[in-house]
């Protein structure tokens, strides 16, 4: 995943009622810690959001108040805050100064600061290793290559830290034209390369016809414009067309978006419900979708939050059939708050759930045709069968 942060919040769209939705992703888009956003305005005017974790809700107050008696103990709002976080147990709360807060907003436009490249770790006990290198971005200019290991990152050994911790390293200040020296290792070889990071955009959606009767709509994340994005594809795809929806590695994002791209094969109906301090709310589908394309969602556990929403939405409602392995399971609901100093802290509120009332969160959703290795090809032969695809 990119090494840059994660879209915070959206403005109303129209396919939520009672609140907007968002997705926030827990610090940066690269990491498994995304985390999604049912937002509501709060008393700072932020909106809150969902992600995954534990199935506590969190007491906001007795946070503020922590931070508030930090500041007047002359200590920072922002420490008080992380060490609250990480008593409370909630293993995906967050806390953000307001540089970084802001690089998290600006980031809902599709873009990141960063070195181009995706981060993930081979195995619990090993090392974290190049997964994708972004084309034309610094790191491919550099030579650095997928399968690349990563062994220290601005002058930190990589061993023992988590991929979220990485890529922080990785993203540094968020400062276009700052440095970040990287230690590599290829085939016996360790050599120390050192990039420039740059603003670099994100493409969530793209679309192929690899035949006349499939149309491939890759969503890699649900930043903004994704949903609209999603729903010109298929009112463009030639008729009697299937779709074949693939979600693999969709860490989330907006959910607003996710709404939206539902709303592409609905014709209206409910496609999420979820509480927020026990207030019970419900997001729905414009009216219009194309209803009888026939459709395969391609999935596994790399499809999370609200990529895990649009999964649940189209099972559950009949409208798809989902091919793959089962998803990640994060469903929980998050809300930011502001800080005395001016840091943001998020903390579990609340969870989310299917049309049909399944619970996500650490379940996540099975797929109506498990497949492993050659998922892909299986989503292709479904659809076949469904009356699309060659």
């Amino acid at each position: 995943m990119p090494a840059g942060p994660a879209p915070l919040c959206l403005r109303p769209r129209g396919v939520v009622r009672g609140a907007v939705l968002t997705l926030v992703f827990a610090g940066v888009l690269a990491t498994a810690a995304a985390t999604g956003v049912l937002p509501r305005e709060d008393e700072a005017g932020r909106e809150p959001g969902t992600g995954a974790g534990d199935r506590a809700v969190f007491d906001r107050a007795a946070l503020h108040r922590a931070a508030a008696e930090a500041a007047a103990d002359g200590k920072s709002g922002k420490q008080a805050a992380e060490e609250f976080v990480s008593r409370s147990g909630d293993r995906w709360g967050a806390v953000y100064d307001q540089r970084e807060y802001a690089e998290f907003e600006r980031s809902l436009d599709g873009a990141y600061t960063g070195v181009g490249l995706s981060a993930a770790r081979t195995s619990p006990e090993g090392g974290v290793e190049v997964a994708r290198v972004r084309k034309g971005g610094p790191a491919e200019r550099a030579g650095v290559r997928p399968g690349d290991l990563l062994l220290a990152v601005a002058g930190r050994e990589t061993a023992g830290l988590s991929v979220s911790e990485v890529v922080s390293l990785l993203r540094g200040d968020g400062v276009p034209g700052s440095t970040v020296a990287l230690r590599i290792r290829r085939a016996g070889m360790t050599w120390t390369q050192t990039l420039r990071r740059e603003r670099l955009a994100t493409d969530p959606v793209t679309v192929s016809r690899p035949d006349a009767r499939t149309v491939v709509i890759r969503v890699a994340a649900f930043s903004k414009g994704a949903g609209d994005r999603v729903r010109d594809a298929v009112r463009t795809a030639p008729p009697g067309a299937g779709v074949l929806l693939d979600l693999r590695g969709n860490a989330g994002g907006l959910v607003d978006e996710a709404a939206v791209a539902a709303s592409a094969f609905l014709d209206g109906g409910l496609v999420a419900t979820y509480d927020v301090e026990g207030e019970q709310r419900s997001v729905y589908a414009e009216r219009g979708g194309d209803t009888g394309r026939p459709l395969v969602a391609l999935v596994d556990g790399g499809t999370m939050s609200a990529a895990e929403l649009l999964t649940g939405a189209l099972q559950d409602r009949g409208r798809a059939v989902t091919v793959g392995s089962k998803t990640f399971g994060k469903g929980s609901v998050q809300m930011p708050s502001t800080l005395p100093d001016g840091s943001v802290a998020e903390l579990t509120v609340g969870h989310y759930r299917t049309p049909a009332g399944h619970d996500v969160d650490g379940r996540g959703i099975a797929p109506d045709v498990p497949a492993q290795d050659g998922a892909e090809e299986r989503a292709r032969t479904v659809l076949s069968g469904l009356g699309g695809g060659s």
